[in-house]
This record gives structure tokens, C-alpha cells and sequence, in this order.
């Protein structure tokens, strides 16, 4: 089931968001669906670092060390799960300013399944170039914040007008989350956890 929803957002995005809404799934299922997408870049990068090796520009190769890359990707699938479960927070915090009252549940499916194309856009990490791995994670935003604002008037049951109100806050809180996570990342990797290389 997870596999037709991910089909379902990328070819009708707006019949499966009322697929989702319709079926009012639970929480284990939701969460479910964060656990396997966000492994997925995770699995990539860690590929990517420690066999593969990175090219940027005219550098030589770089790689990591086998430790390091599975701590890369371990603090990596982290961050992504508690970023998830951060933005449901701020949506189901920010819903009854826009007229919704939805469960934490709803909250985090929105959450889950518009952070999807963003999450997925990291297993570009298989072709470790860093234009390539950035031109596919712009690509992957782009599309999480479409599906935002499809998802948000039919998940959250608000008109449209409203709708595009709310899902402009989230983008933002979405925006605030993501310099929150890299700041955090800048911090530990200059405290400690700077990886090795080969």
C-alpha cells in the first residue's frame, strides 16, 4: 500500500490526496511509510560515500570511511524522521489558526506524505555528483511543496483560499526546520562528528 500512495502523489496527486483523506489510516501507518522512505536516501548516500565516492568540480574523489558513512547515514535517517514528525507538530499546532481541527494522525500524513519527493530526491546520491544530487533535491522540494498545497485544503477539509494561507505557514516552518537541521548538523560536525575520509 505504501508503493501505490508514493505512485499515486507523483501521477494523480490530487485523487490520491483524497484516497488518503478518505481512508482515515492510522498512525503506525503513517509513521511506517516515514521509516521506509527515509531510508531509502540514507541506504544511497551511505553507497555513495563509502564506494562510490563524491566529485566535486574538479577535485579528486572523496570518500568516507565505512564508520563514517554508516554514522552519516545513521544521524541523516535521524534527522529526517524527527523533521517529519517536527513538521506534523507545527501543522496540527497551526491548524485551528486556519480553521481545521485535525488529528495528530492527519497531521502526520500530510507531513509524511508531502515530505516524500523531498526524501527521495536523495537516493540521486547513486550518481554522487554535486550538482546532480542538487539539482535532484531542488527538483524533490519543488514537488513536496506542490503537493503542500494540493494536500492541505483536502486533508485539512478548509477552502481553498485558506488553504493556500496555510500551506504558505508550513512552507515557511518547513523552510525554518531546514536551517534548524543544518545548523544543528554544522554544529555536531565541528564538535566531534566530522567524518573521516579514506
Amino acid at each position: 500500500m505504501i508503493l501505490n500512495h508514493i505512485w499515486g502523489l507523483y501521477a494523480h496527486p490530487v485523487d490520491e490526496w483524497r484516497t488518503i483523506d478518505q481512508r482515515h489510516e492510522s498512525f503506525l501507518y503513517a509513521f511506517t511509510h516515514i521509516l521506509v522512505v527515509a531510508i531509502l536516501p540514507c541506504l544511497a548516500a551511505y553507497y555513495a560515500s563509502a564506494h562510490l565516492g563524491w566529485s566535486i568540480g574538479a577535485r579528486d574523489t572523496i570518500f568516507l570511511t565505512q564508520n563514517s558513512a554508516v554514522t552519516m547515514a545513521v544521524l541523516m535517517y535521524i534527522g529526517m524522521i524527527v523533521a517529519v514528525f517536527a513538521l506534523a507538530y507545527l501543522i496540527h499546532w497551526m491548524a485551528k489558526t486556519f480553521g481545521a481541527s485535525p488529528s495528530y494522525t492527519q497531521s502526520l500524513e500530510l507531513a509524511a506524505y508531502t515530505a516524500t519527493p523531498a526524501m527521495m530526491s536523495g537516493i540521486a546520491a547513486l550518481y554522487p555528483e554535486l550538482w546532480f544530487v542538487t539539482m535532484a533535491f531542488l527538483a524533490g522540494i519543488a514537488y513536496s511543496v506542490y503537493l503542500l498545497y494540493a494536500g492541505v485544503p483536502i486533508l485539512m477539509h478548509i477552502p481553498e483560499e485558506r488553504g493556500f494561507l496555510y500551506s504558505s505557514s508550513v512552507v515557511t516552518a518547513g523552510l525554518i526546520l531546514m536551517v534548524i537541521l543544518m545548523v544543528s548538523s554544522a554544529i555536531l560536525w565541528t564538535n566531534g562528528l566530522m567524518p573521516q575520509y579514506q
